[in-house]
């Protein structure tokens, strides 16, 4: 059901700029936390330039960490939180983990959380371009700093992949489990959001951080048309997702607010931001296009990764296919949540 109001949260952004360039990557993914000094740091899925949007992630995404003094940057790079095994980089460290039968690829979409005294980064990996994007599934990997090391749970990091069962929704999923969305549960636990089958998003809970995550059988949003990119909060007493709006479910390359009572079920909704070109203004004939239709109309951003101070939202993050400043690789921007008065 579709609950726009006069104060659609869509319209409560503010366009303030890049949040991340970096000469000779492409960048992607951006997920910002503050640290208890009041920095702040962001996890940011980049890879080579020359290797365009389009099969580096697949096969060349790292996930770089830079921080800044304040939450509109500038940032500066510090290290590489996680690899994957492209160019002999091991993921794991075979005294602490077994060494696996497969490589695994590609280290993207990274989601930084704090749970206790423990940093939470939640990434997606891949076991070769071959059977890619069937072959996507979901890794943790912790630290007592947001300088690392990074240790990953579970095996080799991974806690999530398809189900086992035919009877559920995404069994044998064409595009694996992705793009993880975590929240802590207010009444505890934990629940681990993601996209599968046909682009819709679904559900796995868990008692303990690094699992074992127990996925529903159903997807949790009613969408008939692509969404992606989740990023999962709580929002004036909800449950709230904020994800892409691929084609048009309200506006085509928006985003969407779903909205739940009990984070299981999102059937309402609101349109949660708009177009680049809504915010900024942009000249299409001077941008440069790294990912997308050439020819489209608008600037479209792409997964949304929101900053909280207080319990409220106070920056979001996100990418775009489009350089709306025309440079030679992508890069990401910051939006302000506009001050209620």
């Amino acid at each position: 059901m579709n609950v726009q109001s006069q104060n659609a949260f869509a319209d409560q952004w503010e366009f303030k700029g890049i949040a991340v360039q970096d000469s000779g990557y492409t960048i992607w993914g951006t997920s910002p936390i503050y640290d208890d000094d009041g920095k702040v740091h962001l996890f940011v899925a980049r890879w080579p330039g020359e290797l365009k949007v389009d099969p580096g992630w697949r096969t060349h995404s790292e996930i770089a960490h830079y921080v800044g003094d304040s939450p509109e940057g500038p940032f500066v790079f510090s290290d590489v939180a996680v690899k994957g095994d492209m160019e002999g980089q091991a993921p794991c460290n075979p005294a602490i983990h077994k060494v696996k039968s497969e490589p695994y690829y590609a280290a993207h979409n990274p989601a930084i959380h704090k749970v206790d005294s423990l940093y939470a980064l939640f990434f997606i990996m891949n076991t070769g371009i071959e059977k890619h994007p069937s072959n996507q599934f979901i890794c943790l990997a912790t630290s007592k700093s947001l300088y690392g090391p990074w240790e990953r749970t579970g095996e080799n990091g991974k806690i999530l992949t398809p189900p086992d069962n035919p009877d559920y929704w995404n069994y044998q999923a064409s595009n694996g489990v992705n793009n993880p969305a975590f929240l802590q549960h207010p009444d505890g636990g934990y629940f681990l959001y993601f996209k599968s089958e046909k682009a819709k998003m679904g559900l796995a809970v868990a008692e303990n951080l690094e699992g074992p995550y127990v996925q529903m059988p159903f997807p949790v949003t009613v969408n008939d048309r692509n969404i992606e990119d989740g990023y999962a909060f709580m929002y004036n007493g909800k449950f709230a997702l904020l994800t892409t709006d691929n084609h048009g479910i309200m506006e085509e390359g928006g985003g969407i607010l779903w909205t739940s009572e009990d984070g299981i079920h999102f059937d309402n909704y609101e349109k949660g931001f708009n177009r680049i070109n809504a915010y900024a203004d942009v000249d299409m004939d001077k941008v440069a296009v790294h990912y997308g239709p050439k020819n489209r109309p608008y600037a479209k951003f792409e997964r949304p990764q929101l900053l909280f101070k207080n319990g409220l939202p106070q920056y979001l993050y996100m990418p775009s296919g489009t350089n709306i400043y025309g440079g030679d690789c992508t890069i990401s921007y910051v939006l302000k949540f506009k001050t209620k008065k």
